[in-house]
């Protein structure tokens, strides 16, 4: 075992967001509350020394790490597999008018059943794209190293799932991340292990019998 630790660290506040608007890989921009947002985040995850910044490509990730960058001088590595999940139809469309138009679609989806929303992709093929980069970022840190990981939250959600073992059905039982909030993986002697999960403090050691 070499306590590597992944960081998984959603981006900032976007209009789209604040309007509840499904996002996927359409590229919205952070707003300066957005912006803000990264910028506080940056400086408590400096702290943690990460080794490694990894991001997707699209505007509001890339100005999200752009901001831990500036204060820890790493350079970040864009990556298309950490994308947001593309959902054809549903993206630009607010939640009601998702649950306007495609009502039984998104109830099956929430049940933790296999759908293409608004045609798109499966949350398993966004876990196949999104967790192979993620690892073999992870295998390049040294003994005790930290890999922060900059993307959304849809991604993230199946990363977790994907990188702890679950079922595909029990991934929604992860809750969602806020703006700018992240979770950690730490590894332990069976695996990767969720440490924190939408946090936007820095984690406690944990004072008990599971250490």
């Amino acid at each position: 075992m070499r306590d590597r630790r992944i960081v998984l660290w959603r981006h900032g506040q976007t209009a789209w967001n604040l309007e509840r608007r499904f996002q996927g890989t359409t590229d919205i921009e952070l707003t300066p509350a957005g912006l803000a947002q990264a910028r506080r985040a940056a400086r408590l995850l400096a702290s943690l020394r990460p080794d490694a910044i990894i991001a997707s490509d699209l505007g509001r990730t890339r100005a999200t790490a752009a901001e831990l960058a500036a204060v820890t001088g790493l350079e970040v590595v864009h990556d298309t597999g950490l994308r947001e999940t593309y959902a054809g139809v549903w993206q630009g469309l607010t939640h009601d008018e998702i649950i306007e138009r495609y009502g039984e679609q998104y109830a099956a989806w929430k049940r933790g059943e296999p759908v293409r929303r608004g045609g798109g992709e499966l949350e398993t093929e966004v876990a196949e794209r999104a967790a192979p980069v993620v690892l073999a970022h992870a295998d390049k840190l040294p003994d005790g190293g930290t890999l922060v990981v900059v993307s959304h939250g849809g991604a993230i959600r199946t990363t977790i799932g994907r990188l702890l073992g679950l079922e595909p059905h029990h991934w929604e039982s992860l809750g969602g991340l806020s703006n700018c909030c992240w979770s950690i993986l730490g590894e332990s002697a069976r695996g990767w292990r969720l440490t924190e999960h939408n946090a936007g403090t820095l984690p406690e050691p944990v004072l008990g019998d599971d250490t």
